[in-house]
C-alpha cells in the first residue's frame, strides 16, 4: 500500500511537459535541455485539498509519462532522508551562517537521527517524538546513548 494511502491522503499528480528547446538554449548555457516540465501535485488530506506546483528542466524528450517516472525516481531517493531531517529537526529553517556551524549541526543531526532509529527501548513514535521524549527524560536519553 502506498505511504500516502496509509496516511489518509489522496494524491493526484499531473505532469505537463512544455517543449521550448530553442528558448531554453538561448537562455541556458547547459547543453542539451529539451523541456520545461511543470508538475502539479494535488492532494486531499482529511477533506482539505492542496495543490503544489514544481518546475523542472530536463534533457528527456517531452513525454509526460517518462518525465513523471524520472521525477518520482529522483524523489524516492531524496525524500526519506530530507523529509525526516526537515520534519524532525526543522532543517529547512536552519539559519547557521558562521564558518563551520552548518556542517557541524548537520553532522550532529545525522548522529541524533541514527541514534533515534536504533532506539534500544523499542518505544513507539516517530523520530520527532523520540527527540522530544529524549529532551525531557534522562533515563530515555541515557538508553539512546547506550549509558543506561
Amino acid at each position: 500500500m502506498p505511504l500516502e494511502a496509509r496516511q489518509n491522503c489522496i494524491p493526484h499528480r499531473l505532469t505537463l511537459p512544455l517543449d521550448h528547446r530553442e528558448s531554453l538554449r538561448k537562455h541556458l548555457e547547459r547543453a542539451g535541455p529539451e523541456v520545461f516540465c511543470r508538475l502539479e501535485s494535488t492532494r486531499q488530506v482529511k477533506g482539505l485539498q492542496t495543490t503544489e506546483y514544481r518546475c523542472y528542466i530536463s534533457s528527456l524528450p517531452a513525454d509526460a509519462q517518462r518525465l513523471a517516472q524520472a521525477i518520482r525516481a529522483h524523489w524516492s531517493v531524496e525524500n526519506p532522508l530530507h523529509w525526516c531531517m526537515d520534519v524532525a529537526f526543522g532543517d529547512e529553517q536552519m539559519r547557521a551562517r558562521t564558518q563551520y556551524a552548518a556542517h557541524n549541526l548537520a553532522v550532529l543531526k545525522q548522529l541524533v537521527l541514527n541514534l533515534s532509529r536504533l532506539d534500544p527501548t523499542g518505544k513507539k513514535g516517530g523520530i520527532k517524538t523520540r527527540g522530544l521524549v529524549a529532551s525531557t527524560s534522562d533515563t530515555y536519553r541515557a538508553a539512546l546513548l547506550g549509558l543506561g
